[in-house]
């Protein structure tokens, strides 16, 4: 089978490997569509200790496609968690001691490990478009986000960042009857998430104050700002964003060792909830591809290109170069 291996940052070739035999409570799976994110750009650009600590290694994580062995169409997480460390046993399946990744996705045909099966694969029902289901895992991120948020109809969020996430994190706001300020910088994405009916995109490349810009968008002050940037000095935009009584949800991972400047005055008198996200559950993935199955979520606008796998690449330094949201690869 073809299948697009990482050898080195920058260094990845679309070679011919054996198809995977599945094990024992395995499942072999022939990739319908998968989808690029953020973390396979980053991934391509710098490596990742965790997810390509061997090399070569298999790429990618969002995706869908068929069970080999029984012709089911499914969608599966890009991790498992173990079920029995401390964490598993007290509803915090996210922050397990033990998860189990899984890459590979840019290749015709993907196993799944049996742990993977048990806890995060899920059947699809007929007539759900590919591209829009894929989008499982990525959903499912931004679910525990909204969970933490626990926005209300009417209230004002800020959602600092327009790529996908951040765009995602916006329809999923805008869902739970939010007013949308959303914030990036002109181009491509920004002018996507224009026609996405948000309260308001704003362009803060350059400008002193964007915390200022947000509020005075909001009306005076958010009730929720989301950061989907990763990027240390918008954390603090975010705070300084967000009302008193108001949550701050820090949804995008900063570097390692880096920090923030923290007003305690405003976090002790004016009662702010900070709080960080990570990952998804099992429960999510099933909530995520429930949304996308009935339509209820079509994030699908977000899609701005479709490639096959020997152009991953090309895909991947158009993300990186903000030109790109998500693209669809057809094996």
């Amino acid at each position: 089978m073809r299948a697009l291996r990482f050898h080195a940052p920058g260094d990845l070739r679309l070679e011919d490997v054996p198809r995977p035999e599945p094990g024992p409570g395995d499942v072999l799976v022939q990739v319908e569509v998968a989808l690029t994110d953020g973390t396979d750009t980053k991934a391509f650009r710098r490596g990742h200790p965790l997810l390509l600590a061997e090399t070569p290694s298999p790429f990618g994580h969002e995706f869908c496609g068929y069970d080999v062995a029984t012709g089911r169409r499914v969608v599966a997480a890009n991790s498992a968690p173990c079920g029995q460390c401390y964490y598993c046993r007290h509803d915090l399946p996210n922050l397990c001691d033990d998860l189990l990744f899984v890459n590979g996705a840019y290749a015709e045909y993907i196993a799944l490990p049996a742990r993977l099966v048990r806890e995060n694969l899920v059947l699809i029902p007929a007539g759900v478009p590919a591209a829009r289901v894929a989008f499982a895992e990525s959903v499912a991120c931004c679910l525990r986000a909204m969970d933490v948020a626990a926005i209300q109809p009417d209230d004002s969020v800020a959602v600092f960042g327009h790529g996908p996430l951040g765009l995602l994190l916006g329809l999923l706001a805008q869902r739970a009857g939010a007013r949308v300020v959303l914030t990036g910088k002109a181009g491509p994405r920004l002018a996507i998430a224009a026609r996405l009916g948000f309260a308001a995109c704003l362009d803060v490349a350059g400008v002193a104050d964007p915390a200022g810009l947000v509020r005075a968008a909001a009306g005076g002050g958010v009730r929720c700002a989301i950061d989907a940037t990763g990027q240390p000095e918008v954390w603090e935009q975010a705070i300084a964003a967000t009302d008193k009584g108001g949550t701050i949800v820090f949804f995008g991972g900063c570097a390692p060792g880096t920090s923030i400047h923290l007003d305690t005055r405003r976090v002790h008198y004016e009662e702010l909830r900070l709080a960080g996200v990570f990952h998804h559950t099992p429960a999510l993935i099933r909530r995520a591809v429930g949304l996308l199955a009935d339509g209820t979520l079509d994030p699908t606008p977000l899609v701005t290109h479709e490639m096959g796998l020997a152009e991953v690449p090309e895909a991947l330094a158009k993300m990186g170069r903000g030109e790109a949201l998500k693209v669809v690869i057809h094996p």
